[in-house]
Formats: structure tokens, C-alpha cells, sequence
């Protein structure tokens, strides 16, 4: 069910574009030691393959539970020190491979052999944990329903720079990646979904590709997958399914580059560059090694911590806060940004106010005051079945301007967490 909102005149938030992006991005010194997450819980109970002690190159899948296609990329050559548990948003649990540096790159050549033996399409194998880290599924068997692969040059997030960024600095490799996207995927309509200021850099890429260029309203969230697939693709999506399910595969313009240089260049980039967003709101591109705790980002560029700032990954509507200086840069780090502890909004339990503003601000006119009533009381199946949970594009409006400062957005993602979750136990119990 989808109420229509009764409000005429909603808030505008736009996209940092154009001119306030700074042309060149700084490059932090290779780490003592980086850190790799793993999306599978170290349960103590699965055999692993990997140990402390072991030598790791630069490049190399670490791939440490031989039943699953579970791995990620070292960005570094080093020394297995650690293999733990690590707890993520929601009590989700990975394992985190911390490896201790050398200091000069022992590339691993597995990645170009497979080329060599196999041709480009074996480079799927590697490419799930690059720097954008591309959606797998484009890289799913020939099978896929997916027709269309949308490129995105715009940012998720508020403030946020890094797709712009680095489609405006790599066209180069933007037209390799495209290429090989096609040879890989099999997919050969190509949409890239960019801001009117990037046209120009970017008509290199349209016409040595013949991709279509398609422009992105500047106003937050026209970015989101939901938002592009109702004003650009003209496929709005249903609320009971998701934009692949439609044939629609999304991807980062840093995730093409990335597949473009590796392919170019004959191994995998292990450098992702992100925005840093400062206390005072200025920004800065960086590029750090994938794995580099943010201490040394913190240390790099002065930045002091006192009581109660925030460090939040990604941007002001739908990062999230981190709790620890040594948690890394992961492939998917696109923001870090720091908060000062007086700048940090307040959130509250007390009860909605029945304001509406949620409702008028929202892009999917999903009566937000009565689906927060059924988050609150943890009625997930009534929050989805009656008021438009999966219609939700994730963008945190909602939130920002809430009056009564409820964790809107969180809520939200937690049901959508939950229900996803009983969901596979309900299956797996099934078989």
C-alpha cells in the first residue's frame, strides 16, 4: 500500500558536484598492518585453510573456508598475525585476517594467470573484492536475467565526492572496465548515470564505448538504485522486489575503473579512495591501501579525537558510526567522516508527535509515522505487509527530520535485517 502524501512543498537536499570536488586525491603510507573482513562468522566449529604465520602477497585471495566462495583481496604483502571474530551493524558477525606488513609488494600472479589460461572471463573469480566491489551478481553465470548494467557517478550520500572523483580522473580505465564488464557479463546495454557537470568529462566514455550518458537530477536521493530505476530507467520497482529482479544490476563508477586497471595493468588494485569529511565540513580525497586502519588516516592529516566525537563510515544521512580507531578501509568505504561531539544530532525514545513530516519528505510516500509505530514494537511482518517497509530507498530523510529525533532510518534497516534473516532460517529449516 502506498498513501499518497498530502503535503505540497518538501525540503531540498543536493549532491556535492562540480567545482567542490577536489582534483587530486592524498595517498596514506603503507600500513604496519591491515585488517580484512570476511562476511562468514569464525565459529571455532569450521575448518580453515589459512593460519597465523602464513605469508600473504599483494593481490592474493585469502580464502579461508574451502566450502564457500568466501574470500577477500590482501591488499599487502605480509604475515598472517590474527584471525578473529568481529561483530558489524546488527550483530552481524564476520572474520577479521589482520596481516602484519613488509614493506615493498610481492604480487600474486593468480589473477593474471587465470586471464592467461582462461581469458577475461575468468577474471570474475577475483573481482568480487576490488576497490567499489562490484555487485556479484553481474558476474553470475550466463544465466542472469540481468539486461541492463547502470553506472553510477553519483555519490549515495550527502557530502560525498569518490564516484565523481574517480570517473572525472579515469576515463581511461572507465572504457576498459566497460569493456570488460560486456566480455564478462555478457550484458551489452550500458547505462551510466551521472550529474549534467560530469557530461563533459564523461563524454569520452560514451562515445568510445557507446554507452548511453544518462543525467542525474543533483536533488538527494535521485542517486539511490530505487530512485534511478523509477526516473531514469522507467521500471519503478515493487515493493516485494528488488531492481535485479527486474533485470537491472547496479555498479559504482569506482568498480568499473577498478575491473578497467586490472584488467589493463594485469593485477588487482588494493587502493580505495574515499572523502574524508573533518570536523569543520572540509573535504579531502584519499587513498589509503584497502585494510588501513583509520588511526593512520587520523594520523596522516591531525586529525584529533576527543570525548564523544562520532566517526561515522559513509555520509550524514546513512553512514554508520564505528567504535574503534583500528577498524580498516574496506573495498566499499566510499566516506569517513568525523563529527564533532557538539555537531552530533540527539536521538530520543520519546513517541512520534504525529508531525508528518517524515510523510512529506519521504521520495516513496510510505506513510512513515504509522510504520514507525510497528518498528518500535519490533512488528516486522505488519510493518512490511501493511505499511510499505520494502517500498523504503534507504535515503535517512525520514530521520534527519524527525522532530521527536527518532532513529527512523535504523529502524528501518534493522526490520528490513531481521525479517531478511528469519526469512533464510525459515528456508534452511525447509530443506
Amino acid at each position: 500500500m502506498l498513501n499518497t502524501s498530502f503535503f505540497a512543498k518538501k525540503p531540498r537536499f543536493e549532491y556535492e558536484t562540480g567545482g567542490s570536488t577536489p582534483a587530486e586525491s592524498e595517498s596514506i603510507p603503507m600500513p604496519d598492518r591491515a585488517t580484512f573482513f570476511l562476511k562468514k562468522p569464525l565459529d571455532g566449529k569450521t575448518a580453515i585453510s589459512i593460519k597465523i604465520g602464513d605469508r600473504v602477497k599483494t593481490g592474493q585471495k585469502i580464502c579461508p573456508f574451502p566450502e564457500t566462495d568466501i574470500y577477500a583481496i590482501s591488499s599487502v604483502t605480509g604475515t598472517i598475525s590474527s584471525i578473529t571474530p568481529y561483530t558489524g551493524d546488527y550483530g552481524q558477525v564476520y572474520t577479521a585476517v589482520s596481516v602484519i606488513t613488509e614493506d615493498k609488494d610481492d604480487f600474486d600472479d593468480g589473477f593474471a594467470a587465470a586471464i592467461d589460461a582462461e581469458g577475461i572471463e575468468a577474471a570474475k573469480a577475483y573481482l568480487g573484492a576490488i576497490p567499489g566491489v562490484p555487485a556479484t551478481d553481474i558476474f553470475s553465470s550466463t544465466d542472469s536475467p540481468i539486461d541492463t548494467i547502470v553506472i553510477c557517478g553519483v555519490e549515495k550520500d550527502l557530502l560525498m565526492a569518490t564516484n565523481q572523483f574517480v570517473l572525472k580522473t579515469n576515463v581511461a580505465f572507465m572504457n576498459a572496465g566497460i569493456s570488460a564488464l560486456k566480455k564478462i557479463t555478457g550484458v551489452h546495454k550500458v547505462v551510466i548515470a551521472l550529474p549534467q557537470s560530469l557530461m563533459a568529462d564523461a563524454g569520452g566514455v560514451g562515445g568510445a564505448s557507446g554507452v548511453e550518458l544518462r543525467v542525474i537530477d543533483t536533488a538527494y536521493p535521485a542517486a539511490l538504485p530505487r530512485m534511478i530505476m523509477k526516473n531514469i530507467i522507467g521500471k519503478p520497482v515493487p515493493a516485494d522486489k528488488t531492481c535485479e529482479d527486474l533485470g537491472v544490476s547496479f555498479v559504482t563508477a569506482e568498480a568499473v575503473v577498478s575491473i578497467g586497471r586490472a584488467v589493463q595493468e594485469r593485477k588487482l588494485p588494493v587502493t580505495k579512495t574515499f572523502t574524508l569529511i573533518n570536523k569543520d565540513m572540509s573535504k579531502r580525497m584519499v587513498s589509503a591501501r584497502i585494510g588501513t586502519p583509520m588511526s593512520d588516516i587520523f594520523k596522516a592529516f591531525d586529525i584529533t579525537l576527543l570525548e564523544k566525537d562520532r566517526v561515522v563510515v559513509g555520509g550524514p544521512m546513512t553512514g554508520a558510526a564505528i567504535y574503534a580507531e583500528d577498524h580498516p578501509v574496506c573495498p566499499d568505504t566510499d566516506a569517513l567522516m568525523i563529527q564533532d561531539s557538539k555537531d552530533i544530532p540527539m536521538v530520543a525514545d520519546t513517541p512520534c508527535i504525529n508531525c508528518g513530516e517524515c510523510v512529506r519528505i519521504c521520495p516513496a510516500d510510505i506513510p512513515v509515522n504509522m510504520l514507525v509505530r510497528f518498528l518500535e514494537a519490533r512488528q516486522y511482518e505488519d510493518a512490511a505487509d501493511m505499511y510499505d517497509l520494502y517500498s523504503c530507498v534507504e535515503c535517512g530523510l525520514c530521520s534527519f527530520v524527525c522532530v521527536s529525533k527518532i532513529p527512523i532510518f535504523q529502524y528501518i534497516r534493522l526490520a528490513k535485517y531481521e525479517l531478511d534473516r528469519i526469512r533464510k532460517e525459515e528456508e534452511a529449516a525447509n530443506v
